[in-house]
């Protein structure tokens, strides 16, 4: 019987409790996948979140019953007062953790420490660095390579690697991300390339779920893939190159969503709640907040009209459709 007296419990008594707050729509890196080219119209800075505004929003969702907060953007760490926004939140009763495109992580580890803030996700979309400076548009990698492996030397830190994987791109590293799981304490987190407003998807480019198992088995030998425990709510199916310190897993929105367990929710940089990561219907915290109203009704909106899959896109041909793409935003301006 569902609990109707937990607001972040929706229609398929899905309970969130996890919820993903990007606090800038800026990024140093210009990813195919995430920006289109010519870049995206930014909110006026009077539309972004203040620090204390975001801590107050935030502040609601735990006494609500969010025990995990991830904070995205963008590239969070380009964000003056990102130092001040981390600390406020490390003193609420929650899980805290971030995603970063580590160009400039090395700068923030004492804050992290100091936050304990202990799992970091990483993007790396290649491990060669032609290829990765024409993926990100930038010529980062070295840099980006050197703070990867000074957090994943520190026990301190639980690091994972985002690797958004694109048919004739990138998708023939696959077994050199596995391969370098063997002597490193990372999980590699294949990721789907899903469809955004800008980022020219195509269904020829996908790499599916299970194209990567295949390469895997075929490179590695069947009987050396292990197929390991998935973390409740986990959106990845899990595996273990046999004997490797580290781990891989695949993220397949595309081909095998998980909504069914999904306990997910986002907030735009501008303040805006977004129940799925492709609905195109956002709700208004910020607008709220500063009349100073209570933003319970419109999360709670947002939460009972949550979809059961995909922001209501059940069907493969809708969900690859480019016109209910152009509904949603850039990747950029959701939050990673």
């Amino acid at each position: 019987m569902k609990k109707t007296n937990n607001i972040l419990i929706d229609d398929f008594n899905r309970e969130h409790t996890y919820l993903r707050i990007s606090i800038t729509e800026k990024c140093n890196l210009r990813c195919t996948y995430c920006m289109p080219a010519e870049g995206i119209p930014l909110s006026p800075k009077s539309h972004i979140m203040n620090y204390d505004e975001v801590f107050e929003i935030a502040k609601k969702f735990v006494d609500l019953g969010v025990t995990k907060i991830r904070i995205t953007g963008g590239e969070p760490l380009v964000r003056k007062d990102v130092a001040i926004i981390l600390r406020k939140l490390a003193t609420l009763p929650v899980e805290l953790s971030i995603t970063t495109n580590g160009a400039i992580i090395d700068k923030f580890m004492d804050v992290f420490k100091e936050c304990n803030i202990q799992k970091i996700n990483i993007s790396i979309d290649s491990l060669n660095p032609e290829k990765f400076n024409k993926i990100t548009r930038r010529n980062d990698f070295e840099r980006v390579y050197k703070n990867i492996m000074l957090f994943a030397n520190d026990d301190f830190f639980k690091v994972k690697l985002n690797c958004v994987l694109m048919k004739d791109v990138n998708d023939g590293e696959i077994n050199d991300f596995i391969e370098f799981t063997k002597h490193q304490n990372l999980n590699i987190r294949f990721i789907e390339f899903m469809p955004f407003n800008g980022n020219e998807w195509k269904l020829d480019q996908l790499v599916s779920l299970q194209t990567i198992v295949d390469r895997a088995q075929n490179h590695f030998g069947t009987n050396n893939i292990l197929r390991i425990k998935d973390a409740p709510n986990d959106t990845s199916k899990n595996y273990q190159l046999k004997n490797a310190l580290g781990t891989f897993a695949i993220i397949s929105t595309v081909t095998n969503p998980f909504c069914d367990s999904c306990n997910r929710i986002r907030l735009t940089a501008n303040g805006k709640l977004k129940n799925c990561l492709f609905s195109g219907g956002e709700e208004d915290l910020l607008t709220t907040l500063r009349a100073g109203e209570n933003i319970e009704k419109p999360i709670k909106i947002a939460i009972q009209s949550k979809k059961k899959m995909r922001g209501g896109m059940d069907s493969q041909k809708q969900f690859t459709s480019e016109e209910l793409r152009l509904d949603n935003r850039s990747m950029i301006a959701i939050g990673g």
